[in-house]
């Protein structure tokens, strides 16, 4: 049986066509395709204007975001074969980038599953759905889950605000299996407990793992200030390569009480100095005790969400940039990474030049990074490249 159709406006096809997967709703022709004849989540065969077949998409016609192209196929069967083989091609393209079982395994429409995030932790795989469209066939993608990679549990962390702009319920859920007292990862050479259901995301950001591992290696005999540490992704490598000293600082408890775990886990424990503080003042403070570190990591949660918090957050960067340069020994390195999508590569570098001539200091990249190749960029989609990073090096002012 054929999906119904929808028709979009003349030439707001263009986007699609280059290989794009969003159908905006002010995209769509409503006087031929009108909204409320539709059922969230449904299926449905996108049209031109013109009458050509675009693809077979899922929609939802209370979202900005109103549909999603799944296939350029039309009439998609979207069962458990449609993520057998959408899976299939996903794992292989890790089973060839890594030889342990730890790292993102599906991101979104980069694999061609526009909605759903899937990190692998071993034996225990961590779900994050954020359309209706993908919520309701969970029990096909769980299924599939299971026959290809036969996981211990299946976790649907469901807290991710998008959720509720889809209208779908924010409560975790144990989707199958059970979830060990203990789940502990590998990355860069150490091994971190991670806790799925009380922690940020999917409870580890494995973005920022090439990055990580180039920090460890400049990290030898070193004063490290680790800003925004979370559970010790950046800061515990450093120490196990070495590093004199490591300052973790977060906000959050129960972080640093898996930092502090994590460390003992790792044999680092004399090494790190866990600080609960909000990162602002205690740079603030830093500054005004004349305290200096040789490398500074400033890998801070996404501060502009959406383009209406731009100014504001850019702000919030510029001035966490010019803070800790502040507290950068002679000749030190800076980490600065941004996760936020609406500030660009050249957002940031703006910052970071314009920070380094305020206080008077030569400031350059030696290093720049991105997201990890697990994390894989679709051209056609720019949404899905959002993360950057700059190692700098900074001298006094020539």
């Amino acid at each position: 049986m054929a999906h119904p159709e929808i028709y979009l406006k003349k030439n707001e096809d263009r986007r699609l066509r280059k290989g794009h997967s969003w159908v905006f709703s002010n995209e769509i022709d409503t006087q031929r395709s009108p909204l409320d004849n539709y059922t969230a989540g449904d299926l449905v065969q996108v049209n031109s204007h013109d009458g050509k077949a675009i693809g077979t998409a899922y929609i939802n016609p209370h979202a900005l975001i109103c549909a999603r192209i799944l296939s350029r196929k039309t009439n998609l069967k979207c069962g458990v074969n449609f993520f057998k083989e959408r899976l299939a091609t996903a794992l292989t393209l890790r089973n060839k980038l890594f030889d342990k079982p730890y790292y993102r395994l599906v991101f979104g429409e980069s694999d061609g599953l526009p909605g759903l995030v899937i990190d692998r932790f071993g034996a225990v795989l961590c779900v994050q759905i954020t359309t209706v469209g993908m919520d309701i066939r969970k029990a096909s993608l769980i299924e599939a889950l299971v026959e290809l990679l036969a996981p211990s549990a299946v976790i649907l962390k469901n807290d991710t605000p998008q959720r509720q702009l889809e209208g779908l319920g924010q409560e975790p859920e144990i989707a199958y299996g059970e979830l060990p007292d203990k789940l502990i990862i590998e990355e860069n050479g150490a091994q971190f407990r991670i806790d799925i259901l009380g922690g940020q995301k999917t409870g580890w950001f494995y973005d920022h793992r090439v990055s990580r591992s180039q920090l460890a290696s400049l990290a030898k005999n070193q004063r490290v200030l680790d800003l925004f540490c979370y559970t010790g992704a950046w800061g515990i490598p450093a120490a196990i390569a070495g590093a004199a000293e490591v300052v973790c600082v977060d906000a959050s408890e129960s972080a640093l009480a898996l930092a502090k775990e994590n460390a003992a886990l790792n044999n680092v424990s004399e090494k790190l100095n866990l600080i609960h503080s909000d990162v602002f003042e205690f740079l603030k403070n830093a500054r005004l005790d004349n305290q200096l570190f040789d490398i500074v990591v400033l890998d801070p949660p996404a501060l502009v969400k959406r383009k209406k918090d731009f100014k504001e957050g850019y702000e919030a960067y510029r001035r966490l940039n010019h803070l800790a340069l502040q507290v950068l020994a002679k000749n030190g390195i800076l980490v600065s990474a941004s996760c936020s999508h609406h500030l660009s590569r050249e957002n940031l570098q703006e910052i970071l030049r314009s920070s380094g001539r305020h206080i008077d200091r030569h400031l350059v990249f030696f290093a720049s990074g991105g997201q990890g190749p697990d994390h894989p960029i679709d051209p056609a989609a720019p949404e899905t490249e959002y993360l950057k990073t700059y190692f700098c090096s900074v001298s006094s002012s020539l």
